[in-house]
């Protein structure tokens, strides 16, 4: 009997914890007035969505009361920083202020570009979701991240309701996949990323009412040299799977749109994690995309992707995809990588590209060899458990968008390039195409 009155009284301490938070939080928050239209675009994900070891440069204060206050949470209010899968937990958090565990989310940088290009009468409305560690079968419908978040996207609607205001929900900002390279997982994850990007897509649907469709703002994992079974130049190469799935989402899935790849940015102990800084970089670029998607723009493959690849003899045209022209060997951003990134990988796990340039939309490669059989590879290099623009797998392509687009993060200036996407794919020969 003791033991359950010992139980008893630590639910009603929980309970009433609870209670008072949501009372305090409830009286104290300041709600915008008069607005319309509420825009919700969160971030989900692992530990990159969730900013871990991003160091904060985002002043919160700041941030509430910019653009007239029209940048809020699931809840309408300001209250940014807290985060957790627990609910209970998250509003002790937000009782207490703990922000011992607060970083840089990429979606404060996009909200922020949004804020200024967005008209008065609309509300940008962010938070993070996921959890850190986790490979995506541990993030798909039915689990508890994923019910978490759905949550957060009924709460947020609800509120905006409540206020009288319309709810949207385009988007969504997608940072997974670290932990599908270094734990090889028995799972397809281009399968996986797909499921999950139509169940978001109705369980949205189901909440919100909306006819539009919710796309996937994907960005894409670096860590290929993160894997304990990597091996360099490796014709068979599982590490590559996540990066190429993504990009090929990001290619020929309607609901996905490209933010861009992590390899030009600065990440921390150069492993896993961007800083804030380039978190901030990557949220202006995903604003890019949300801007499109919110205005119902067709320019929906902003990355700079590869969209077709053709062999002859020893030789390899690469055509691309250019938001803006023209393309651009870069190794000032990007520390120079060996032929700028690109390798062509023989069943004998040789790489015979010895020469290539740029042709308009186009890079030529030149071979050793015969490319028939060949894979043809970007960005798949670098030091062992290594990530980012000086040491990782990593490639110097590029277009010129960053030329008239930049964005200052703490006083410094960033061009808004698109990098090149990393890949991993067979090089159709003339062989191949009279078969």
């Amino acid at each position: 009997m003791e033991i359950g009155i010992s139980i008893l009284d630590e639910t009603m301490k929980k309970v009433i914890l609870y209670l008072c938070a949501a009372i305090l939080l409830a009286a104290c928050a300041k709600k915008p007035e008069g607005h319309r239209v509420v825009m919700c675009i969160p971030v989900y994900g692992q530990s990159l969505a969730l900013g871990e070891e991003a160091k904060l440069i985002t002043d919160f204060e700041e941030l509430g009361k910019s653009y007239d206050g029209r940048i809020v949470t699931e809840n309408m209010d300001h209250t940014f920083g807290y985060f957790d899968n627990d609910a209970l937990k998250q509003w002790g958090k937000k009782l207490i202020g703990y922000k011992k565990r607060t970083f840089e989310l990429s979606v404060y940088g996009m909200a922020e570009a949004l804020a200024s290009q967005l008209g008065g009468d609309t509300l940008i409305c962010i938070f993070p979701g996921g959890q850190g560690a986790t490979p995506l079968a541990r993030l798909s419908k039915g689990t508890t991240p994923y019910d978490t978040f759905i949550k957060n996207i009924k709460t947020a609607a609800e509120n905006a309701w409540d206020n009288g205001w319309e709810f949207h929900l385009p988007a969504i900002c997608w940072m997974q996949g670290e932990s599908d390279i270094e734990n090889y997982p028995d799972t397809d994850y281009k399968k996986l990323l797909t499921q999950f990007a139509e169940d978001i897509n109705q369980d949205v649907k189901a909440i919100t009412g909306q006819q539009e469709d919710v796309r996937i703002i994907c960005y894409q994992s670096n860590n290929v040299t993160g894997g304990k079974r990597y091996v360099q130049n490796a014709y068979d190469c599982f590490e590559c799977g996540v990066p190429q799935s993504q990009m090929e989402l990001v290619r020929d899935n309607t609901l996905f749109w490209a933010s861009g790849p992590t390899y030009p940015y600065t990440f921390v102990r150069e492993r896993i994690h961007i800083n804030g800084i380039c978190q901030k970089r990557i949220g202006h670029l995903a604003a890019l995309a949300a801007i499109d998607i919110i205005r119902g723009q067709q320019t929906r493959q902003r990355g700079l992707i590869p969209l077709t690849v053709d062999g002859h003899d020893n030789q390899v045209i690469i055509h691309y995809n250019v938001p803006v022209s023209p393309l651009q060997f870069d190794t000032t951003s990007v520390a120079k990588a060996r032929n700028y990134g690109f390798s062509v990988i023989t069943p004998d796990n040789k790489d015979i590209l010895k020469s290539l340039t740029i042709a308009g939309d186009s890079v030529i490669l030149t071979c050793s060899k015969p490319v028939d059989s060949c894979r043809l590879r970007y960005g798949i290099n670098g030091q062992r458990m290594k990530s980012g623009h000086r040491h990782g797998p990593r490639g110097n392509l590029r277009d010129s968008q960053g030329d008239n687009k930049k964005v200052t993060v703490k006083g410094k200036e960033y061009p808004l390039h698109n990098w090149s996407y990393q890949f991993d794919m067979n090089i159709t020969s003339d062989k191949q195409h009279e078969k």
